[in-house]
C-alpha cells in the first residue's frame, strides 16, 4: 500500500468509526462494521459491511428505517473524510454474527470474501 493509499485508508478507517460507535448505541443489534475496497477502483469498489446480531435486528432496523439514517451518517462521514460516494446503497450491506454462524461456522474472512 502506498502513501496515498494509506492516508486514504486510515481516514476511511476514521470515518467509519465514528458511525459505528453512533450505531452501536442507536441501533438495537448492532454490532460493528467493516469496509473492503480495490484502491485502483475506488470509490467505485468500496464494499461497507455492517453487521448486526441477528435478523430480527435487521428486521427491526429495515421497518424502523434505520437503515436509511445509518447510510446517511456513513455517506455524511466520508463526505467529510473527502470521499463522495454517488449512491450509497450500491456500497453499504446488511449481515448478521447468526447468518455467518450458520453458513461459514464464525469465519468472517471467508464470509465476507464470497461477497
Amino acid at each position: 500500500m502506498n502513501k496515498t493509499v494509506k492516508k486514504l485508508d486510515n481516514n476511511l478507517v476514521k470515518a467509519l468509526t465514528i458511525v459505528c460507535e453512533m450505531a452501536k448505541h442507536d441501533i438495537v443489534g448492532f454490532e460493528w462494521l467493516t469496509h473492503s475496497a480495490n484502491y485502483a477502483n475506488f470509490p467505485g469498489s468500496l464494499v461497507i459491511t455492517c453487521v448486526l446480531d441477528n435478523s430480527q435486528s435487521v428486521d427491526v432496523m429495515l421497518l424502523s428505517e434505520q437503515d436509511i439514517v445509518l447510510r446517511k451518517q456513513i455517506q455524511q462521514q466520508l463526505l467529510k473524510a473527502g470521499i463522495l460516494l454517488k449512491d450509497i446503497r450500491r456500497h453499504v450491506f446488511f449481515d448478521t454474527e447468526e447468518a455467518c454462524l450458520l453458513q461459514h461456522s464464525g469465519d468472517w474472512k471467508r464470509r465476507l470474501a464470497v461477497n
